[in-house]
């Protein structure tokens, strides 16, 4: 454009984000609350369709796992892949041609999700995330009643099933698509030794929408995707600019009168837009958006996730314990991202990553979920020792916020709340995420 390029990657994520940010200064949470159930509707239905026309395009279900084959569908890869050895020194071993042939277990690999990190590190992320994020807890509190948080929160499991099915599987469609050679649109998808060429592997999505959807079904389904990336970065502009008013700004003002707590939440949720906008160049610079929003909330989640948890069901632990768990867990996050970040933004110095060997060049290989264990076991024994050594709660400050201090009366409410109706629906999602697990095994 008159001898400039635009990078079209810059204009949608700038744009998105101020427009997402400003729809959130003006309505709040109500028009969060809004778009959130409109969006909804549009970008499930838009991504069953673009599933629904790959599907047709490719020539059904059983063409999908014929051209992909078995491993394409299997969740539970190996500690490394066939011909790695794996040792406990923090090393990495490559022959002549480049491809790594020795390497410590606990380092990532290229394409491989080891099944440790599926099994054991999944839950402790999304537990947190449902139990604990402000994002989720603030619309639980919204709810008119305890009944309807909990069947809110039941809802919502049924659809976070979908994104297998309209995310990840139209992914799959696009290789198999890019295999089979019939749009050429794809063929850049798809290297000459038949591997995904992992740099364009981001746009699988619109290469796909573009050819395979009909102009009109083509259009709903970008509008589906852009409601989601807004509904998303709306729920965090809202539920930050919350927590920090609520939690912090009235504490420290609790003569602030209604009109100021709602100017400082607008202000706190530009400042989260402008924080968003810096970040963009972190998340490009990075092995994709899916794996950054992994590795982040991987390293964050592990010290929230025991404290809420433990605390729960374990009622000596106090205060100080807590705060250990999350200083000690939160610096070993911090400690992780500020050394991933040179190497993800390839800054002068770091295109090649740390120097081998080195402390900071042994952090960054280890593979973000063990990371992330490690960060969930040394919070665990930070919370445990420093509860034990100092004096346990009061029982009058900790009732009815553990098992072990639940009164009849706690118990009674909470059963009143649910029935039969709510069992019934939440073993059917269990259902459905064992069987998934165990259909995506190969």
């Amino acid at each position: 454009m008159g001898g400039y390029f635009v990078d079209s990657f810059w204009i949608g994520s700038i744009t998105v984000v101020v427009l997402t940010g400003l729809y959130t200064v003006l309505g709040g949470l109500r028009a969060v609350a809004y778009t959130e159930a409109l969006q909804t509707i549009i970008l499930v239905l838009g991504s069953v369709l673009v599933t629904f026309f790959g599907l047709r395009a490719l020539g059904g279900w059983h063409v999908l796992r014929e051209t992909l084959g078995s491993d394409a569908f299997n969740l539970w890869d190996p500690l490394l892949p066939e011909g790695v050895r794996g040792v406990w020194s923090p090393v990495e071993v490559k022959d002549a041609a480049g491809e790594v042939v020795e390497q410590a277990w606990y380092f990532a690999h290229a394409n491989n999700f080891p099944w440790v990190g599926m099994l054991f590190c999944a839950p402790i992320i999304g537990l947190w995330y449902w139990c604990t994020d402000q994002y989720i807890v603030q619309r639980a509190l919204g709810a008119p009643d305890e009944q309807q948080a909990r069947r809110g929160s039941i809802f919502a499991s049924v659809l976070k099933l979908l994104p297998v099915f309209i995310f990840i599987i139209p992914g799959m469609i696009c290789f198999a698509l890019a295999k089979q050679g019939n749009h050429p649109t794809l063929a850049g998808l798809v290297g000459e030794n038949g591997v995904v060429v992992k740099e364009q592997a981001q746009q699988a999505f619109p290469l796909l929408v573009n050819a395979v959807l009909p102009d009109g079904v083509r259009g709903l389904v970008v509008a589906g995707l852009l409601a989601a990336l807004m509904s998303s970065l709306a729920g965090v502009f809202n539920a930050s600019s919350t927590l920090f008013t609520m939690d912090f700004y009235s504490k420290l003002h609790p003569s602030a009168t209604q009109h100021q707590l709602v100017w400082i939440g607008r202000v706190a949720t530009t400042f989260m837009v402008l924080i968003g906008l810096a970040w963009i160049p972190v998340i490009r610079g990075a092995q994709g958006l899916y794996e950054y929003l992994q590795g982040v909330q991987a390293y964050l989640a592990p010290p929230i996730f025991v404290v809420f948890f433990l605390g729960v069901f374990w009622k000596r632990l106090n205060g100080p314990g807590c705060m250990a768990a999350l200083i000690v867990g939160f610096l070993m996050g911090v400690l992780r991202l500020t050394v991933d970040t040179p190497v993800a933004l390839k800054l002068q110095g770091y295109e090649n990553g740390w120097t081998d060997g080195s402390f900071a060049w042994i952090v960054n290989k280890i593979y973000f979920q063990y990371y992330s264990l490690l960060i969930f076991l040394i919070s665990i024994v930070a919370m445990v020792v420093v509860s034990y050594v100092t004096a346990p709660p009061s029982e009058e400050k900790i009732a009815g916020l553990t098992f072990g201090t639940l009164t009849d009366e706690h118990r009674r409410e909470s059963r009143a709340s649910w029935s039969g109706v709510d069992v019934l629906a939440s073993a059917a999602v269990l259902v459905a995420i064992v069987a998934a697990y165990v259909y995506f095994s190969g």
